[in-house]
């Protein structure tokens, strides 16, 4: 079973059993066609659906969906996480991370934080320039800083550890 919000409003119940799809308990009586990777066009209670798969977020279980023209966000709880939520241990589903690699070769360019600093998701770590490029490299997650590994002009490689988490 999956639950599925839709733009942090509504709620959907979605299951699977052998070869056919419930909605909220009522069998999803539709037709779905795949146009391409990311394309697929959708009809359902007599209505013509065009639906774009936008940008998928496997480690957040997030998707962006372009429905008819209008983009949707939705994010999905599998079996496993409804089961550590009702246990009240959501907050155990998030991935603890030790460390930021480089994800390609480059030159560090500046380095936005230092030892002992608390970082939110999303805040700039660094900004690693390659193929003329600034890549701005922000944290994957709530942490502190342990180790900075890199400083402003390094040359970096692929997979290279920049900076480490406590």
């Amino acid at each position: 079973m999956l639950k599925i919000t839709v733009n942090e409003a509504s709620t959907f119940e979605v299951r699977q059993e052998k070869d056919k799809w419930y909605l909220d308990g009522s069998l999803f009586e539709g037709d779905v066609a795949q146009l391409s990777p990311n394309r697929y066009h959708v009809l359902w209670k007599d209505r013509s659906f065009e639906v774009e798969v936008v940008e998928y977020d496997p480690a957040e279980k997030k998707t962006t969906l372009k429905i008819n023209g209008q983009l949707l966000t939705t994010t999905t709880k599998d079996r496993v996480a409804l089961l550590l939520e009702s246990m009240g241990m959501d907050h155990a589903i998030a991935t603890k991370i030790n460390e930021v690699k480089a994800p390609m070769p480059g030159l560090i360019q500046t380095v936005s934080v230092k030892v002992g600093d608390a970082v939110k998701k999303g805040d700039i770590l660094l900004v690693l320039v390659a193929m003329k490029m600034e890549n701005t490299i922000k944290a994957p997650a709530e942490a502190t800083v342990k180790a900075i590994r890199i400083e402003p002009g390094t040359s970096v490689e692929k997979n290279q550890v920049l900076i480490e988490f406590a």
